[in-house]
């Protein structure tokens, strides 16, 4: 292994996705064109496992793997520079993984126009590779961008029910949200005086020649709601429940559990080391939204909803508040609780929602109202679903576990009024994830759904769906029974951040 080049072999990680997805956009055959697939999920996890093996814990300060790829945009300072470090690594594994489990379950899916499909979600999957992989801030924006226009197609040509109204509030907001963080990352480009897009060359500059304190704080308050709309930060959350419920699964999948990341990613990657006084301005108010807004105002919501799948997407929605608290923190404990919490939602959540369109596929029903004693007939999809559950909800155990407890530890250190409101957010989300595995698998059923079930006996699990649904959560538990794997090049990164040494 040792032949090989890491820096080729990231760049050629992030090509394959996308040089198979415009091979079968020209026309290539559908029986070729899913193996051509399959390779282009398989061979990124492939690298990202051994790139991971490979990487320099103790230097995880440092982008590894680098190579500055020639673009003909070098006069406005931009080329394509590649890197990892203990930061973009975990993210960039989380995406290869995803990325598999959404694949193997698209390339069984029956959908409609499946070479068209399978085209789009690479690449969707390339440019979630090549967003967390980006040292120059412009290819960072540009694969977000370049993942993002493949989800609003998917959710109006594949979607389920209200597909269309879905993704026209999809577009809107998050192209609200990312014209924000545009307009705040060319602010950072201007006033840095530093003629590069490269994060290395700035975070370099603005250490030893910060920005004004008034200029931070209107710039980190670009970032913050333009990054904060791509997560969901209240109360510009409502596109994400909506979103979600109408998304293919493989799209949801990769949404929900990567690239909603994204502004997550960009907030501690570039907004806290480059202006650490405009986040002591902000800290407070964020805080505040996530805490009351995040996890109480949407946490309440989520346990009204009786519709399984958007009962996913709050859900999704509340638990992005523990990431912005983690942040708002401003200390290294918490932002490395959030790159913990960042892997383990969206391992969980991608397994959640792949587990929600098989109840469907069994019950043609998402109404938890309407469904009950699916275990008796599926009892493997009653298993990996309580587990989820548990996940979600942060069993010991679980990767969640490790990146809640450090969040609340965290908290407790800025506000422990705050951490109260969030320890609440725990038994909100027992209540209605329990509730929901309860009704699903172990309730009474209606004589109607009785009836649905005698004509049509449910399956269990066929391994299309196990294989993904097993890979996620061998993931889930992995980091859960070792998050060293992920938290120490993350909080080796984490240290080197002027904004969050003063709490550590």
């Amino acid at each position: 292994m040792d032949a090989f080049n890491p820096a080729l072999v990231l760049q050629l990680a992030i090509a394959t996705p996308l040089v198979c997805g415009l091979l079968i956009a020209f026309g290539l055959p559908q029986r070729f064109a899913t193996k051509l697939a399959a390779f282009a999920f398989v061979a990124p996890f492939g690298v990202a496992l051994w790139l991971w093996s490979q990487f320099q814990v103790s230097a995880g300060a440092t982008y590894q793997f680098t190579s500055d790829v020639e673009t003909g945009l070098t006069g406005f300072g931009i080329s394509l520079k590649l890197g990892l470090n203990g930061i973009s690594l975990p993210m960039f594994l989380l995406a290869a993984t995803v990325g598999l489990a959404a694949g193997i379950y698209a390339l069984r899916s029956g959908a409609e126009r499946l070479r068209i499909y399978l085209m789009l979600l690479l690449f969707m999957h390339g440019g979630l590779l090549g967003t967390f992989a980006s040292i120059d801030i412009f290819f960072f924006y540009f694969f977000h961008e370049l993942a993002l226009i493949p989800t609003f197609i998917m959710v109006g040509l594949w979607g389920g029910r209200d597909r269309n109204y879905a993704a026209m509030k999809m577009t809107i907001y998050l192209t609200a949200g990312a014209m924000l963080s545009l307009l705040g990352l060319i602010a950072i480009y201007t006033q840095s005086g530093v003629e590069s897009f490269d994060l290395a060359a700035l975070r370099t500059e603005l250490a030893a020649h910060p920005l004004g304190e008034t200029a931070q704080k209107y710039i980190f308050g670009l970032l913050m709601f333009g990054f904060g709309t791509l997560v969901s930060l209240w109360p510009l959350h409502t596109w994400a429940p909506l979103g979600y419920g109408a998304a293919p699964s493989s799209a949801a999948m990769l949404h929900a559990g990567v690239l909603k990341k994204f502004g997550l990613y960009g907030l501690i990657q570039i907004a806290l080391p480059l202006l650490p006084s405009g986040a002591q301005a902000w800290a407070w108010p964020l805080a505040l939204l996530a805490a009351f807004g995040n996890v109480l105002v949407v946490g309440f919501i989520t346990m009204a909803q009786r519709d399984l799948k958007q009962m996913l997407g709050y859900s999704s929605v509340m638990h992005m508040g523990y990431c912005f608290l983690g942040i708002a923190t401003l200390s290294v404990i918490g932002a490395g609780g959030v790159v913990l919490l960042m892997v383990a939602h969206g391992l969980s959540v991608a397994l959640l929602f792949l587990l929600a369109t098989s109840i469907h596929h069994r019950t043609q029903t998402f109404d938890l109202n309407e469904m009950g004693g699916l275990a008796q007939k599926a009892p493997v999809l009653a298993a990996f679903f309580v587990a989820a559950t548990m996940a979600s909800i942060g069993l010991p155990g679980f990767a969640n576990f490790w990146g809640e407890l450090t969040v609340f530890v965290a908290l407790w250190q800025f506000s422990p009024w705050l951490t109260a409101v969030a320890v609440a957010g725990v038994v909100i989300s027992a209540i209605y994830g329990l509730r929901a595995a309860a009704r699903v698998f172990f309730g009474q059923p209606t004589e109607q759904f009785a009836a649905v079930i005698a004509r049509h006996p449910p399956t269990d699990l066929v391994w299309s769906e196990r294989l993904p649904a097993l890979l996620l959560l061998i993931a889930l538990l992995a980091i859960g029974f070792w998050p060293r794997a992920i938290a120490d090049g993350a909080n080796h990164a984490l240290a080197a951040q002027p904004a969050l040494t003063a709490q550590r």
